[in-house]
């Protein structure tokens, strides 16, 4: 196979049908530029799949009108963990509650866009691409990475899911995709298993073989270092009830990988909370608030701390009022957290009113969420273009120090 014979297959469309095989990796396309940015700062994305209830996640118990609007469901100031005279987390959160008193946690009140999707499908593509309403190919994540690193570092991009998020889909750059560190090797069947293993560009002459070796060569690279990163992690934090994979982006930071973008999900739905939500969602919280509160004393644990960031985000919220099931139907604004030592803690943007809801008992969006993206791109990495990266101005959030 040639170029000539195959125009329109670029090298970039055939790493991208290597991911769709089951294989992803960081490989550098030929003639990359030296690195530039030698910069050490790490981004952690946890996307809350299904639509977290936002307000039974940081409940405003002060305000009468989310008890009106949820007399069952509602949970009772006295059950809080609460963090001001105004909010506080649900009962299990108490990594969240520590996070936030600790100065460590930034809440972004009324994360949305105009014109909202109420379809998961629709509005997690454009969180993921961060151009709502929009075509847009590319996750923003992967534009982020083509960006500050053009010199295509391996494994600089790592989504941990059992399939690549549009997030991290870039021009460029091919994320390195697993989900069990255990299991990540290259697929095939037994009996071609000696042919895929034996590959080498070196021994390649024809240019376009060369080039599928160095992929083959590359991927291998790739989950060898993964494996070996989590064989050899080894932690005292308690994570609570392992159901988030953080611990798994703990051990490649410890392994000192070069990645400075992770992304990773609460997978299936889980969050997606129509029918009877109260005990259900409180526990899924518990495991969320776990898991991040040990990810963070972990990195304090290795020296990472001053390092990492992580953001946690669910593609829209529910709807104000409580449904007839004792659930939540699909809404708009929801919160976003941007958590790590380096954050300047606190409230950011205005709390959507609950009194002045639309015709479908939505509450109105009050902080576009490019705003969180701006500032994470701008603020934490350095990069000041971050018109260019969403397609837009939107203003920074004073979220670190």
């Amino acid at each position: 196979m040639s170029d000539h014979s195959h125009p329109n297959f670029t090298r970039r469309h055939l790493l991208q049908a290597i991911a769709g095989a089951g294989l992803s990796l960081g490989l550098p396309l030929p003639h990359a530029q030296a690195a530039s940015d030698a910069s050490k700062r790490i981004l952690v994305v946890l996307e809350l799949s299904g639509a977290n209830d936002g307000f039974n996640t940081l409940v405003p118990y002060a305000d009468d009108a989310y008890y009106r609007l949820r007399p069952k469901i509602g949970i009772r100031p006295a059950k809080l963990r609460k963090i001001d005279d105004q909010y506080g987390f649900s009962p299990g959160m108490a990594g969240f509650e520590r996070l936030y008193k600790e100065g460590q946690m930034a809440i972004v009140h009324g994360c949305g866009y105009a014109q909202p999707s109420y379809s998961h499908f629709t509005s997690m593509a454009y969180l993921h691409t961060g151009a709502p309403n929009t075509g847009e190919p590319y996750g923003w994540l992967g534009r982020l990475a083509d960006a500050i690193d053009p010199a295509l570092t391996p494994n600089f991009l790592v989504n941990i899911d059992e399939r690549q998020s549009l997030a991290v889909r870039a021009a460029r750059h091919v994320p390195v995709v697993f989900d069990d560190p255990e299991r990540f090797t290259r697929k095939g069947l037994q009996l071609s298993r000696p042919l895929l293993d034996l590959a080498s560009a070196a021994e390649a002459t024809n240019p376009s073989q060369r080039y599928l070796d160095t992929v083959a060569n590359s991927a291998r690279e790739a989950s060898q270092l993964v494996r070996n990163a989590w064989a050899n992690y080894k932690t005292p934090v308690d994570y609570g009830i392992i159901s988030v994979d953080l611990p798994k982006v703990a051990s490649m930071i410890a392994a000192d990988l070069p990645t400075q973008l992770y992304y990773t999900a609460y997978r299936h739905n889980a969050f997606d909370t129509h029918v009877q939500q109260g005990e259900v969602h409180q526990r899924l919280l518990t495991y969320v608030s776990d898991a991040v509160s040990g990810f963070m004393q972990d990195m304090e644990r290795i020296g990472r701390a001053d390092d990492v960031t992580v953001l946690v985000f669910s593609e829209f919220g529910r709807r104000a009022a409580e449904n007839t099931s004792l659930g939540t139907d699909h809404g708009t604004a929801n919160h976003m957290y941007v958590i790590g030592k380096p954050v300047k803690g606190g409230h950011y943007g205005q709390a959507p009113s609950l009194t002045e809801l639309d015709a479908g008992g939505n509450v109105a969006y009050t902080t576009d969420f490019r705003r969180v993206y701006a500032s994470l791109i701008e603020n934490w990495f350095g990069y000041q273009d971050s018109r260019t990266l969403l397609s837009g101005e939107f203003a920074t959030l004073p979220l670190f120090s």
